[in-house]
């Protein structure tokens, strides 16, 4: 992937740690601001190949701007819209092939990810969430044998 400059009028946007959405990142650096463990990263680079963030002396990861959007697309694909990971490597080697871009190069700061604390006050109390797991299993049911 070849990161296409933004216009002039453009500012590149900034990190909350301070330094330009185009500086290199750290594997910590990536997986706070994306929420994903480094275990999770160094994986998917095995499970990836189009993933290759630059590795210097000792083995440290240095992820330029299209390897975050590629993690990004990644995340996407795997924990949102619920591919395997081998669904989501075909996807991604779909749109290669097809010569269109995962995501832009450059993006915008990621929000910081969710305190455990937030998780636990945003998520419906385990009763209400088992009782629209029901309806929704129900639902399924309904819909096959329908």
């Amino acid at each position: 992937m070849t990161a296409a400059a933004p216009p002039p009028s453009e500012p590149i946007p900034v990190w909350p740690d301070g330094k330009a959405a185009d500086a290199l990142r750290t594997i910590g650096e990536v997986g706070e601001a994306l929420g994903l463990r480094q275990h999770v990263l160094r994986y998917w680079e095995d499970q990836f190949p189009m993933l290759k963030p630059l590795k210097r002396s000792g083995g440290r990861r240095y992820y330029r701007p299209e390897d975050i959007a590629l993690v990004r697309r990644i995340d996407q694909l795997v924990h949102r819209e619920g591919y395997t990971l081998r669904g989501a490597r075909s996807v991604l080697e779909s749109e290669g092939r097809n010569g269109k871009a995962a995501q832009p190069a450059i993006l915008p700061a990621p929000d910081p990810a969710p305190t455990p604390a937030a998780i636990a006050t945003e998520r419906p109390p385990a009763s209400e969430r088992a009782l629209r797991l029901l309806r929704m299993r129900a639902r399924l049911i309904d819909a096959l044998e329908g």
